[in-house]
């Protein structure tokens, strides 16, 4: 049951080893290959594991070369640059021919610090990377504004004060809307269809070549009169009633008489 927890304080351990470092002032100054060693020993290095052959090896008073015949975890140095730059390494060593790396540490004008491992280094690039964006997205959504009428539009902190300092100037009002635009278009695709062109002019400057157009014999139209055209006998005014005619009866005609002289 202790191994769960065990484990997960060497992880905490190991990621507050890679943020933290040591130094002793006292050694600055001395400092060389002969003794980074006995530096990075010290009880105060948090980096040092007291467990090591190197604590065995100084308490029997041996010297470092009886670390090849012993089995366990030992510190080596791996590179020096004078008076710079000193790198030890933290490994297991199986056998005098083979060893596991485990870590690195460096040593900078005296300061101690633990190399970070792949893992680590890829991680924390890509945290950096992800705050990064994270922080523009917020950053570019308090510009962003919306209205139902207007729609989206960005307003930036330093937009009011540019507003401010120039000039107010009349807005330029746009000559016609997009539907008239491409309502004009269109009439006039339609009048160009209706009334072609009768010369055109290949390139400029040469003269223009007359079109010959093909005319459509025209269809008669009758022209229908519209009802109220019509020709139509005026309404006869009211008046006073007439009587009708009577039949007249046949009569003989009258009979011829002489004159009496």
């Amino acid at each position: 049951s202790l191994r769960p927890s065990a484990k997960m304080a060497s992880v905490d351990l190991r990621d507050n080893l890679l943020g933290i470092s040591w130094v002793d002032s006292g050694w600055v100054p001395i400092l060389n290959p002969s003794n980074v060693l006995e530096y990075f020993s010290e009880r105060s290095n948090p980096f040092y594991d007291r467990t090591c052959n190197n604590e065995v090896v100084k308490m029997q008073r041996l010297t470092l070369d009886h670390l090849n015949q012993m089995v366990g975890v030992e510190y080596i140095l791996l590179h020096a640059q004078e008076p710079i730059l000193y790198i030890i390494r933290k490994q297991q060593r199986q056998s005098p021919t083979q060893v596991i790396p485990l870590a690195d540490y460096y040593i900078i004008a005296g300061v101690v610090y633990q190399a970070p491992d792949l893992g680590s280094v890829i991680s924390s690039r890509l945290l950096s990377a992800v705050h990064g964006i994270q922080s523009a997205f917020d950053e570019a959504m308090s510009f962003c504004r919306y209205h139902p009428s207007k729609g989206y539009w960005w307003h930036f902190k330093d937009q009011e004060e540019r507003e401010r300092v120039k000039p107010k100037s009349k807005r330029k009002e746009e000559p016609s809307s997009l539907f008239q635009r491409q309502r004009v278009d269109t009439l006039l695709l339609d009048l160009r269809n209706k009334f072609p062109p009768t010369f055109y002019q290949p390139k400029p400057g040469e003269k223009p070549v007359p079109v010959e157009v093909k005319k459509e014999p025209e269809v008669p139209v009758e022209t229908v009169k519209p009802p109220e055209e019509r020709e139509t006998k005026p309404p006869v005014p009211p008046g006073p009633a007439r009587p009708a005619p009577q039949p007249t009866p046949n009569k003989p005609p009258p009979e011829k008489r002489a004159r009496l002289q």
